[in-house]
């Protein structure tokens, strides 16, 4: 397992982070567990199967809700 982190765009409500961890859980080779997004510092934190999910699909994921991915950090 790897962890990422990537910095959002400034998350403006607190339901941002419900629809961000739903997308996330929903990938295959993504630890459920492990997914959570802080809204004060528009962060999201996830460990992930390399061989199962990319960081790729990950930001895909996020920017398909609408949201901005300013960088990830693996």
């Amino acid at each position: 397992m790897k962890s990422v982190t990537l910095q959002l765009e400034t998350l403006t409500c607190p339901s941002c982070i419900q629809k961000i961890e739903g997308a996330l859980k929903g990938l295959d080779g993504i630890d459920p567990e492990s997914v959570k997004v802080m809204f004060n510092s528009s962060k999201a934190k996830v460990n992930y199967d390399e061989e199962k999910v990319s960081i790729e699909k990950i930001e895909k994921s996020i920017s398909r809700l609408g949201y901005k991915i300013e960088k990830s950090k693996v």
